[in-house]
């Protein structure tokens, strides 16, 4: 027979994800073990295969709960209605929100693809092109002209912006001088400016 899950399963789940994405981010991905993860969640090794059956299963989960939620933020938080400026500025905070807490989420990301099998790479570009794809949009409506197919350049225009987003958790602190909202506003006047001298 069985199990029926537990009304607090997803927050088990929750909390077993940011413990393991800890131990993997720390450790590295091959000598990390699920000894470890389970030791540092708190729970015996047993519960943690109740909840994901491989390290590799446990993997891809940090990722796509990391990417869902992010896509999710995103799509609350676009405003149409806002000026073009405020409408991107208002995306980069909601990522640069979305990444405040998430530094171990985030390098597994970057260095899990070995890990992740065909159909879950799949999957996981699936996410990333939703996302970035809601930027690209809002670029689009700006500036027009960078999706020329004879020059298209909005990809490296949107990619240059992740650039700016994704390496910020290598460098910033929170509490510093700095704020996670004044590098929102620096980051798109980077980019709206700089675009306008981009032929």
């Amino acid at each position: 027979m069985a199990r029926t899950r537990a009304n607090d399963f997803e927050e088990k789940r929750h909390g077993l994800l940011l413990n393991a994405a800890h131990v993997f981010a720390t450790q590295g991905m091959e000598k990390a073990s699920m000894s470890q993860i389970a030791r540092e969640a708190g729970v015996s090794k047993a519960l943690l295969y109740h909840y994901y059956p491989s390290k590799e299963a446990l993997i891809f989960a940090i990722i796509a709960s990391h990417l869902e939620a992010l896509d999710a933020a995103l799509a609350e938080a676009d405003d149409p209605g806002l000026e073009h400026k405020a409408r991107l500025e208002k995306l980069v905070m909601t990522v640069l929100n979305e990444y405040r807490g998430a530094d171990d989420q985030h390098k597994v990301q970057l260095n899990a693809a070995p890990a992740l099998t065909a159909e879950q790479t799949k999957q996981i570009r699936a996410l990333e092109r939703s996302i970035v794809g809601r930027f690209s949009a809002v670029i689009r409506e700006i500036h027009p002209e960078l999706d020329r197919p004879e020059r298209p350049l909005l990809m490296p225009v949107t990619m240059s912006l992740f650039g700016m987003m994704n390496w910020v958790y290598m460098w910033f602190r929170d509490g510093g001088k700095i704020t996670r909202e004044d590098y929102a506003a620096m980051a798109t006047t980077l980019l709206l400016e700089g675009v306008k001298a981009v032929r």
